[in-house]
């Protein structure tokens, strides 16, 4: 086992290896490097799986053996994206298929949309796109069927009866329950199981998904007990290069029941990933656009000399903000700012900052978020995100941080509140979007 390190989180991980290209296994929310190996199907899994790729074996933050959080600070998805690229780092990776299963599959996905220089491939075992109930994912269970589950895996994690139910063909006998207790136990305290529990219950990546353009292989088993078959053919219909493979057996974990048929799709994937040289251009990015509010108004009011000193300082303070939560300026238009920003929490707290300071000044600003696919050429930005930014930009009130439905979703559990603006139509842009102001909270520290 070795130690990866984002900042002062330590993250551990495996390497087992074999052909390129490289391939991380995050494992969803058992997961235990250290006892892998401990359980004879579990390695055997592993050794197989080095035989089609080299294969680095991580735990998610809080998981295992890697860096524990309490309840009470349970990380936001974006805060996850960066201990995936310190792993492939330490790893040697440069590219890599990233092979997701369980409440580890939106982290997948909005690593591969964010990160599409880093991910060769995506593959998806026994996961959703949401856990939300809606129109769309009818199947999926209401918020009171999610407190019910997440309060009883708490009440009963550790006496190995849940790691049984999801994997029953390999978990027999006294020497299997005694395995499956002890990896419950050190795969996560029951404190954290039921808030991170509620907070994947929350998470939805429907939006980032068509941005996705890597190829994708998205592999269920028809009787899954943990997540409706119904989930892994969401999954494919809506990422643009998937391949579905349904499978027999109703055990939740890839490396119980019957490997074979899994190792088989992987071995195919994996050489289509290898013989690809497609490039991707787009990349997922959430996008901000400021600008002050009564602008013309001011202006008269101060005169050119001071109008300009007033601009001058809000630059300043607008580019310091921008830095300070590694935001990316774009364009500034005069009296605004377009920039853009890995992760949707970050682009919030700064225009949460950069509303209040500018306050200071004697002005306000109004502030748009949106997250999509956008395309750079140079120093330049393109793309419906884009103009969907600015569009929700226009809508926002004097010192309102208005944000689309995308962002919305994408920040669930970060305890952030957010005020219902409605549904409208966006001019230049299809369809209606559901807009949501920002309510007011202290800024977080940075991450």
């Amino acid at each position: 086992m070795r130690y990866a390190w984002n900042g002062e989180i330590s993250l551990a991980y495996q390497v087992l290896e074999g052909p390129e290209p490289s391939l991380i296994y995050l494992q969803g929310y058992l997961s235990n490097v250290e006892l892998n190996a401990d359980h004879p199907p579990f390695a055997r899994f592993l050794r197989e799986l080095a035989q089609v790729a080299r294969v680095v074996v991580t735990d998610r933050r809080g998981l295992g053996c890697s860096e524990r959080f309490t309840p009470a600070d349970t990380p936001a998805l974006e805060d996850l994206l960066g201990d995936v690229t310190a792993v492939l780092d330490a790893a040697g990776c440069e590219r890599s298929i990233v092979f997701a299963t369980g409440d580890c599959g939106p982290l997948a996905c909005l690593f591969a949309a964010t990160y599409p220089d880093r991910v060769s491939g995506l593959v998806l075992w026994g996961t959703a796109a949401t856990w939300k109930r809606s129109e769309e994912t009818p199947w999926a269970d209401s918020p009171d069927q999610h407190e019910s589950t997440a309060r009883a895996i708490r009440e009963r994690l550790g006496d190995g009866t849940w790691t049984r139910a999801h994997a029953a063909s390999p978990i027999t006998g006294e020497a299997g329950m005694a395995w499956a207790r002890r990896y419950e136990r050190l795969s996560l305290t029951p404190g954290s199981v039921y808030r991170e529990g509620l907070r994947f219950a929350q998470t939805d990546v429907r939006g980032v998904l068509s941005s996705i353009h890597v190829p994708a292989l998205v592999v269920h088993r028809k009787d899954d007990p943990e997540e409706p078959i119904e989930s892994g053919r969401f999954l494919a219909s809506k990422l643009p290069r998937a391949s579905l493979e349904e499978l027999e057996g109703g055990d939740h974990f890839p490396w119980a029941g019957d490997q074979q048929p899994l190792l088989g799709a992987l071995e195919r994937f994996v050489a289509t990933v290898r013989g690809e040289l497609a490039e991707l251009d787009g990349v997922l990015a959430t996008v901000l656009f400021t600008d002050i509010v009564d602008s013309t108004r001011k202006a008269a009011e101060l005169g050119d000399a001071r109008w300009l000193e007033l601009l001058e300082r809000h630059d300043a303070t607008v580019r310091g903000l921008l830095a300070l939560y590694g935001g990316r300026e774009v364009n500034n238009t005069g009296d605004g700012f377009l920039a853009t920003f890995d992760g949707p929490l970050r682009a919030i707290r700064s225009a949460q900052a950069i509303v209040a300071a500018v306050r200071t000044l004697g002005v306000e600003v109004r502030a748009g978020l949106h997250t999509g696919e956008v395309e750079r050429a140079g120093e330049q930005l393109s793309g419906v995100a884009v103009h969907v930014g600015a569009r929700v930009g226009s809508m926002a009130a004097a010192s309102e941080v208005l944000v689309s439905q995308t962002v919305k979703d994408l920040v669930m559990g970060s305890g952030l509140s957010f005020e219902d603006r409605g549904v409208h139509e966006l001019k230049g842009v299809r369809g209606v979007w559901g807009l949501y102001a920002v309510a007011p909270t202290s800024a977080a520290p940075v991450r």
